[in-house]
């Protein structure tokens, strides 16, 4: 059988960016002969993002537009987006295509070695970054990522990188025990993953620093190292031991 693919695209007010790299996926995806769709997901955004991906859907059957009620945040948006996919293989990558689409197979190849998880790496070989980030921005990501492995347990070089894909079964288990619904979910779905016995490989990817990034260090990683005591937190209290029902997947 022939194997499907579900792309996810978080997107708020990228009516700028977003048209472009809606082009390069579709080329892609023609280009490697796959069966896919392409979900954006509209976080409530303010300028015309929702009405390009319906002009594009207009001329594209594979892009599919859902929307978020109002701004939920990142998170939310990508688990609305994989809990509406109905590929074999489940992808979430960044609207600006920092890491760009044509490193999925990357990821594809790793699930089909035996991974449930495939993430990309920006810093498991630097060499592979073709515009890197500011210093400041790679201090704080840095001690971001010594605050996970204390708190969190994560031994991975790259837990942030917004490209990663699942198996649909992976994704389904995932995807339903989440609860941090913005910029600190990347983490707690590599716990889960954990915690879940799933197989996770990172993998390198290329990838160029955009500046016009919505992430702010100080003010978002205040934000993440909150909701890593959260991720703690709902562990310990035996909040991830069950499922969201289907029901309540997209909802707060």
């Amino acid at each position: 059988m022939e194997t499907t693919y579900s792309i996810i695209i978080p997107a708020y007010n990228e009516s700028e960016r977003l048209g472009a790299t809606l082009d390069r996926v579709l080329a892609h995806v023609e280009a490697s002969g796959w069966k896919a769709e392409i979900l954006v997901v509209d976080d409530g955004s303010t300028d015309s993002t929702a009405q390009l991906v319906r002009d594009h859907a207009g001329r594209h059957p594979a892009i599919r537009l859902i929307q978020n009620p109002g701004n939920q945040g990142k998170g939310y948006s990508v688990r609305n987006g994989i809990r509406q996919a109905t590929g074999d293989l489940l992808l979430f990558t960044d609207s600006d295509l920092s890491a760009p689409i044509a490193e999925a197979g990357k990821l594809f190849a790793s699930i089909a070695a035996g991974a449930d998880v495939a993430i990309g790496s920006r810093w498991l070989d630097p060499a592979t970054q073709t515009a890197r980030q500011p210093l400041y921005r790679q201090l704080f990501g840095r001690i971001f990522n010594l605050l996970l492995r204390l708190i969190l347990g994560l031994r991975y070089k790259d837990t942030q990188c917004g490209f990663k894909a699942f198996t649909r079964r992976a994704g389904q288990l995932i995807f339903a025990r989440q609860r941090i619904e913005r910029w600190g979910f990347d983490p707690e779905l590599l716990f889960l993953a954990g915690k879940l016995g799933l197989k996770v490989e990172e993998v390198p990817v290329e990838w160029a620093d955009d500046p016009r990034t919505k992430v702010r260090p100080v003010r978002d990683g205040l934000r993440i190292f909150s909701e890593m005591l959260r991720v703690r937190w709902y562990s310990l209290m035996g909040k991830y031991s069950e499922g969201t029902p289907a029901s309540q997947a997209g909802t707060k």
